[in-house]
């Protein structure tokens, strides 16, 4: 017998995850960004991510369109990061402290690490489109991560 989307959401709410924000531009080189929870390792060599996008989502079209992306983890502190992203404001970079790479791909400030990654392949899953990413560069910074938890934010109690 299938399971209900509920069932399953409710399954995975029991996952505790970093929490992302991935930022790309489309083919105007207008700037994308999104909170991404399904983001994780593939591979050390080459140096591989993914990343899982609704098809739905109106940032889409950009992930396919640019060949590149950014992947910024965010810190503990960067809740308010998360939500605006994830909020379905226009311009999503009004207000936001960032920068662009040499691609023109946007890097949030305050991230606990970003990696630049080159579109390595893209693949359907179902209602989402699976991005593998290589990566081409990072920076890291040191302080807690921001977690997510059974539909709330959570930080590490040291």
């Amino acid at each position: 017998m299938p399971i209900s989307s509920a069932d399953f959401r409710s399954a995975l709410s029991r996952f505790a995850s970093g929490v992302t924000v991935v930022t790309t531009k489309d083919d105007s080189a207008k700037l994308f960004g999104i909170t991404v929870s399904a983001f994780c390792s593939v591979s050390l060599d080459p140096p591989l991510v993914l990343i899982c996008i609704e098809k739905t989502t109106g940032s889409h079209h950009a992930f396919e369109q640019s060949g590149r992306f950014t992947v910024n983890i965010l810190a503990s502190n960067e809740t308010s990061v998360s939500d605006h992203f994830a909020s379905l404001i226009e311009d999503k970079f009004a207000g936001v402290e960032h920068a662009v790479d040499e691609h023109g791909i946007p890097i949030l400030s305050g991230s606990l690490a970003t990696l630049q990654c080159r579109l390595f392949k893209a693949l359907d899953g179902g209602d989402h489109s699976i991005f593998l990413g290589e990566v081409e560069h990072v920076i890291v910074r040191d302080a807690d991560p921001l977690i997510y938890y059974k539909g709330g934010y959570r930080h590490i109690q040291n």
